[in-house]
């Protein structure tokens, strides 16, 4: 998330972004399990991707203090523009090969997310702007929602001097135990909630907020779950 971005959040506890929303229907069931923010994707190549009408309609349902972000691969700034005035969301994530001067025209409101290759990453996130920086697992092909994850003490390097999103493979019986090791900011999942690409399954998307949250219940704990 962004400076001033994050109006009406709790702080102290990590956020939890729900991305690949694709219905308001998806964007209501996420955010009454306590979802902070929600990713609206606009990649061609994804089965989450939706149209400018399609994001007018779960914006209509997504309140001021939730986080509308939205999601891009290499889209020309100009159109990124366009769609957020005729959609309304308020922060941009650039996932594909933008650098660091594309950014800078979004800010504050706007992050880089990164493909973990290795250590270098590290140095690449120090490369780019702003108090945000989101870190995925690398696959060749794909820009994200691939449900794979990558090295954690990468991530923890990063989240020691930037606000870091952690994305790549969290599910809700790995995230206890990644923002144990990372310390994120918040915490980013696609594929990890779903039921089938680009629809969320309730049960899967409380059961993800509680572990990351730390919210425990009488029985289980989101560290039990992790060592099951």
């Amino acid at each position: 998330m962004v400076r001033g971005m994050v109006r009406g959040m709790v702080r102290g506890m990590v956020k939890v972004k729900i991305c690949g929303v694709t219905s308001p229907g998806d964007a209501l069931v996420c955010m009454q399990a306590g979802a902070d923010a929600l990713g609206l994707n606009f990649v061609k190549s994804s089965p989450r991707c939706i149209d400018a009408a399609r994001a007018r309609e779960i914006m209509a349902v997504i309140p001021e203090h939730v986080v509308s972000v939205g999601v891009f691969v290499d889209m020309p700034a100009d159109e990124i523009l366009r769609l957020q005035q005729q959609t309304g969301f308020r922060c941009v994530q650039l996932h594909g090969a933008e650098p660091p001067s594309e950014l800078q025209r979004f800010l504050p409101h706007a992050y880089k997310a990164l493909r973990v290759r290795g250590p270098s990453a590290i140095a690449e996130a120090a490369s780019f702007p702003g108090e945000h920086v989101l870190l995925d697992a690398f696959v060749p092909g794909a820009a994200g929602g691939t449900g794979a994850t990558f090295d954690w003490r990468i991530a923890a390097e990063v989240a020691r001097t930037r606000k870091l999103t952690l994305a790549g493979g969290l599910t809700p019986d790995n995230v206890a135990a990644a923002v144990a090791a990372v310390a994120p900011y918040c915490v980013d999942v696609a594929s990890g909630v779903e039921s089938a690409p680009g629809v969320k399954d309730l049960g899967k998307v409380r059961a993800f907020i509680a572990a990351a949250k730390g919210l425990q219940t009488a029985s289980r704990s989101p560290m039990s779950q992790h060592e099951s």
